[in-house]
């Protein structure tokens, strides 16, 4: 036990120092307004006043709708499709997990701006067929679709690694004792995968609520303000409110433990595991006569989230200028051919990003096993406790971590900080991010029995050796597919970096984000491009080497 108390007070002390201690700094500043100031005067004002003031509720009722909304989408859209990868055989599976993965690589300002140049009046879709569907953009449910086609592979991914991983000894007993596809489905299948489908749900509730981009790029323009919006006008607009933000960004972690802890009551006494050890593959089966149709509606989905906003970035990439058009005479590759020109900004931005990428999935998923095994372990009473502490970064937007960060790692009396250096963006990916594998692995060990582990214990293993030779291979899939979401995310993060990045050091989204910013439209396109198309080949290769692993 030693080993197991061991493993959870670290577990608990990460958990504190990367999330928990910025999340309670934040708090603090609502409740003291002067905090800032090293004061605590005034306690509970900054409290009264923003609750006082109505807008609060319609922020937080926009807020809601749109969450609601984009969770439906998603269920509707990314189950089935997560249902049809991993139960049938998909013809060039990997290279679907692949377009699958492609929102996650658009940053999502990028995302909305593409749809905007595609859409709008005068817009790429005008140019070629005649027509704008910028009434459809600039509403609310153009709002939920685009952010729905940008978190919708969160579904897709959880449902059809779920499937992966689930024995298909049960299936085959299924259908040797006379049950029907359909009733095999519905008494095996969704049972165990309704574990993954609820906490990837309610990953896409969390990050709908607290995505600022697309709200901020369309929502604008649809007169919807939400929360996130309402907070990042308190935090850029003379005077900063920083107390203000504070409060709204409680009121926002309000909403999303409220779904966490409905989704916790909603599951229990509904957990299923497989008892027959290490799971044999599920036998995939043919499409048959859906074959077709599957692959059109597949190709319709992968065209909407990945090939659209894709081409409309590549496009302006390869124009001089905006103005010019589609047309011959305004194409050009300057913009890719001065990528590397200069001091080489750009390619050491890119591979700055990458490496942060890297290491925060690494440790963000060593970190998200070790929350989820301490969560579902039936003897720890503060599970529960940690798994919602866990959940808390993905409820705040990325410039409210951003501040809680700075206004505890900056603190005069700290010993050693990583503010200042580049591991601050580090530690802030993985605060921001961690909620992927936590909620991934907490899905798949709900799917698998103690009594594996407990074994191993009684034969001398310690916890450690337990976890890396036993719960660690059956939750693989699950994890090594959140690890690929954490990386795609935080290799494109913008928000936090742009805040907490050293002087003289920037990450790819910083780059073009400052191109934008200068006018450089096509550069900044033009590097999104290059840094997609590069994200994505090293997240086909790895999925190819998880692939080979599991064929061991």
């Amino acid at each position: 036990m030693t080993g197991t108390h061991g493993l959870q007070r670290f577990t608990t002390l990460a958990l504190v120092l990367v999330v928990g201690l910025p999340v309670l700094m934040i708090v603090l500043q609502a409740i003291f307004p002067e905090l800032s100031r090293g004061s605590l005067a005034r306690p509970f004002s900054a409290l009264t006043e923003a609750l006082a003031d109505p807008v609060w509720l319609e922020l937080s009722g926009n807020t809601l709708q749109l969450g609601f909304g984009v969770v439906l989408a998603s269920l509707l859209l990314g189950a089935p499709l997560g249902v049809v990868r991993g139960a049938f055989r998909l013809p060039a599976a990997a290279l679907w997990d692949v377009l699958m993965l492609v929102p996650f690589l658009i940053p999502p300002y990028m995302a909305a701006m593409a749809w905007t140049l595609l859409l709008q009046p005068k817009g790429y879709l005008e140019q070629v067929a005649g027509v704008n569907l910028a009434d459809l953009l600039f509403s609310v449910p153009g709002v939920v679709l685009v952010m729905t086609l940008n978190v919708f592979p969160v579904v897709y991914f959880a449902v059809s690694r779920s499937i992966g991983m689930m024995s298909g000894r049960l299936l085959d007993a299924a259908r040797t004792h006379g049950a029907s596809p359909m009733h095999a489905f519905l008494r095996i299948t969704l049972p165990l995968t309704l574990p993954a489908l609820a906490a990837s749900l309610l990953l896409v509730f969390a990050m709908s609520i607290e995505e600022y981009g697309t709200p901020a790029v369309l929502a604008a323009n649809a007169n919807f303000p939400v929360l996130v919006t309402g907070i990042e006008t308190r935090l850029s607009e003379w005077p900063v409110d920083l107390p203000g933000a504070a409060v709204l960004s409680l009121v926002l972690v309000g909403l999303a433990l409220l779904a966490f802890f409905g989704q916790r009551r909603l599951l229990r006494g509904h957990d299923f595991a497989s008892l027959d050890g290490k799971p044999a593959p599920v036998a995939q089966r043919e499409l048959g006569r859906w074959r077709w149709p599957v692959l059109t509606w597949a190709g319709v989905v992968v065209t909407l989230a990945s090939i659209a906003p894709l081409a409309a970035m590549l496009v302006t990439a390869s124009t001089r200028t905006l103005s010019g058009g589609l047309s011959r005479q305004n194409a050009t590759f300057q913009h890719f051919a001065g990528l590397l020109d200069g001091a080489g900004e750009a390619a050491e931005a890119l591979l700055l990003s990458l490496g942060l990428g890297l290491g925060a999935a690494v440790l963000a998923g060593a970190l998200g096993l070790a929350v989820a095994w301490c969560a579902t372990r039936p003897d720890q009473r503060r599970g529960a406790w940690l798994d919602a502490l866990s959940l808390l970064p993905n409820t705040l937007p990325g410039v409210v971590v951003a501040v809680g960060f700075i206004l505890f790692w900056n603190h005069p009396w700290l010993p050693v900080t990583p503010y200042h250096t580049v591991w601050i963006l580090l530690l802030a990916y993985v605060c921001l991010l961690l909620p992927y594998p936590v909620r991934y692995a907490h899905g798949a060990l709900r799917q698998v029995v103690g009594s594996l582990e407990a074994a191993a214990r009684v034969h001398g293993a310690s916890t450690v050796r337990a976890l890396w030779h036993i719960v660690l291979p059956l939750v693989l899939p699950a994890l090594f597919a959140s690890m690929v979401l954490v990386f795609a995310v935080a290799s494109r993060e913008l928000v936090a970096s742009l805040l907490l990045a050293p002087a003289g050091v920037q990450t790819v989204s910083v780059y073009i984000w400052r191109q934008f910013e200068q006018g450089s439209l096509g550069a900044g396109m033009a590097t999104g491009v290059v840094t997609i198309g590069l994200t994505g080949c090293l997240i086909l290769l790895a999925m190819r080497g998880l692939q080979r692993y599991q064929r061991l």
